[in-house]
């Protein structure tokens, strides 16, 4: 059988594509991804990091012998660093790697010196390659190294004309089948989900992926009490409980538990509460093509009052699914703050 020959650029799209896996398993390390090929690009071995080995050293321990001139491409440049395990340089220095190819350097400063490690033992190395995509795939990790706080997205369902609820309360449901197991994936990518007291007491959801991966921590932030009847109260996930409004116990629990990357899953007057402390760094909507007219809108009172002071989003993506709209927003670098 014909093995397969990818070009730099495609050998690079499927180590990404790799690291994605690893979306929701990896924290509080980033998702990488590694490919390696012969030298006229014929795919060896490839790997992806999931809380373990590192991609790396997945890839290297797959394949039986490194042909000369192999190539690897990783989707984040190879740690320097002894943490859970040993630097994946020493790795790739050992295995005869003649060829380094990563898309994003990693801008952790007690993993960096890597790329200098590497080109001291005669190894050729390049970067760049796939990088906007990288990025894309790594955004949680990268934001939480830039902000030091996790990346914090925020899942809406509204109707075309903004309602998450009807006038009389009812709610469920708007969307439909295919965008709510759209929902559920999208747990198995993150760490933790949260919530408000309030919203479990109208809801009492129960949080999970639905078997369609694993199950993040669900973190409910209220001081109201909860029955222990409350789904959320069972042993289908980690259940956190955090009697408090003040968003710095949440961001604390976070650095603590060194999350990448937190899901918000709550009623207008908590995301609207996060967004007036400019702790949301992507929004998730889903709409519904269904008017209500009158009914809770999906997002409350932020104090602006001129059109100047308006937060920015921009689309990153725009998908049908089923009959409903899937738009993902990322905040605008143009916004006025940088976020905390």
């Amino acid at each position: 059988m014909m093995k397969q020959v990818l070009s730099a650029e495609a050998a690079m799209a499927r180590a990404i594509d790799c690291a994605r896996l690893g979306l929701g398993k990896t924290f509080p390390n980033p998702v990488v991804g590694a490919v390696i090929t012969s030298a006229t690009g014929e795919v060896l071995s490839e790997g992806f990091h999931q809380g373990g080995d590192h991609a790396e050293v997945i890839a290297l321990n797959s394949v039986k012998e490194i042909p000369a001139g192999s190539i690897i491409y990783i989707s984040l440049e190879p740690c320097n660093h002894h943490g859970k395990t040993p630097p994946c340089v020493d790795a790739i220095i050992n295995s005869g790697i003649k060829k380094v190819v990563y898309a994003v350097s990693d801008p952790n400063p007690i993993a960096t010196g890597g790329v200098e490690r590497l080109r001291a033992a005669g190894i050729e190395v390049e970067s760049g390659i796939g990088e906007e995509q990288a990025r894309l795939e790594n955004r949680a990790w990268l934001t939480k190294m830039e902000l030091g706080r996790p990346r914090i997205t925020w899942k809406i369902a509204s109707t075309m004309d903004g309602k998450v609820a009807a006038s009389d309360g009812t709610s469920k449901w708007i969307t439909g089948d295919l965008a709510r197991t759209a929902v559920a994936r999208m747990r198995s990518q993150v760490d933790g989900i949260v919530t408000s007291t309030a919203t479990v007491i109208a809801d009492d959801p129960l949080l999970t992926s639905k078997g369609f991966g694993k199950n993040p921590v669900r973190i409910v932030m209220g001081e109201t009490e909860l029955s222990a009847k409350m789904q959320i109260s069972g042993d289908a996930a980690e259940t956190v409980l955090i009697k408090s409004r003040n968003f710095d116990d949440l961001l604390s629990l976070a650095e603590e538990r060194g999350f990448n990357e937190l899901l918000i899953e709550s009623g207008p007057t908590f995301g609207t509460a996060l967004l007036r402390a400019n702790l949301v760094d992507e929004i998730v909507l889903f709409q519904a093509p269904t008017l209500l007219g009158s009914g809770t809108p999906s997002i409350g009172d932020l104090g602006i009052t001129n059109i100047s002071g308006r937060l920015d989003f921009e689309i990153s993506d725009v998908e049908v699914i089923g009959s409903d709209l899937k738009v993902t927003l990322f905040k605008s670098a143009n916004s006025t703050e940088s976020g905390r």
